[in-house]
């Protein structure tokens, strides 16, 4: 039984998508959002009238800060892993709203890793952020205490706690992409924030294939740093991409 919390965001959605491949007794969908878990539903449900598939779809909205309700879902499915997706992810959105990416980011993922040991869930991956290492926006830092709240619980040896690192991924709703696209398609200007920012990339399907794969090799209390290639300037991606749309 997997839940898969954050369900309908970019990275959510498609470890769910991947996780139906293996087969689970039970797929829950986690969301604060109305509209993403019923897209990624109707999508899945799509797919396994395609594939014949009888796997049990459970879409719920829910808070991961809503502690009884958490431990209800839990309990009442008895649930054996779980994907921890939920997070605040925009950098210069978290920026000016510290105060809720803190609460949702921090005090989520402590309160859903306790409500796991308590309902005694065998594993528990946080999908974290390169931006999480010697973090220099509010965004890397919420994730960086993450890891740490999962570090700490993980020496209590009854879930099994392991975090996944990895940077900006294509496409997904995070990116700088598609938003380059956008202005570029307005016909600019291309906004960056710094001439020296460098970024690592990575497509979704990737991102959550290795996310799943770490999970089935973490043997407790792991950070695993995926293998993203060598960093990328963003402003030789804002040039490349003006470039390839044969405009200056």
């Amino acid at each position: 039984v997997v839940l898969i919390t954050g369900a309908g965001g970019s990275i959510g959605a498609e470890i769910s998508r991947q996780t139906l491949k293996y087969n689970p007794k039970k797929l829950i969908l986690l969301d604060i959002s109305e509209a993403a878990i019923f897209s990624i539903q109707q999508e899945i449900i799509q797919y396994q009238k395609e594939q014949k598939s009888q796997i049990e779809i459970i879409p719920l909205i829910c808070s991961v800060q809503n502690k009884q309700k958490i431990f209800k879902i839990l309990q009442k499915f008895n649930v054996n892993t779980i994907f921890h997706s939920a997070a605040y992810k925009h950098v210069p959105l978290v920026e000016s709203n510290v105060v809720e990416a803190v609460t949702n980011n921090i005090y989520g993922t402590k309160l859903l890793s306790e409500m796991a040991i308590k309902a005694k869930v065998k594993n528990f991956i946080l999908i974290s952020s390169d931006k999480a290492v010697r973090p220099t926006n509010f965004m890397g830092a919420t994730k960086r205490f993450s890891e740490l709240i999962c570090q700490n619980l993980a020496s209590q040896n009854i879930t099994n706690f392991s975090m996944v690192r990895f940077g900006n991924v294509i496409g997904s709703s995070g990116s700088v992409i598609p938003s380059f696209n956008e202005q570029i398609n307005n016909g600019g200007p291309v906004t960056i924030t710094h001439k020296d920012i460098t970024r690592f990339f990575m497509t979704i399907p990737e991102a959550a294939q290795l996310v799943i794969q770490a999970s089935a090799m973490s043997t407790g209390n792991d950070v695993f740093i995926l293998d993203m290639g060598k960093p990328i300037k963003i402003i030789d991606l804002a040039f490349k991409m003006i470039h390839l749309k044969g405009l200056k």
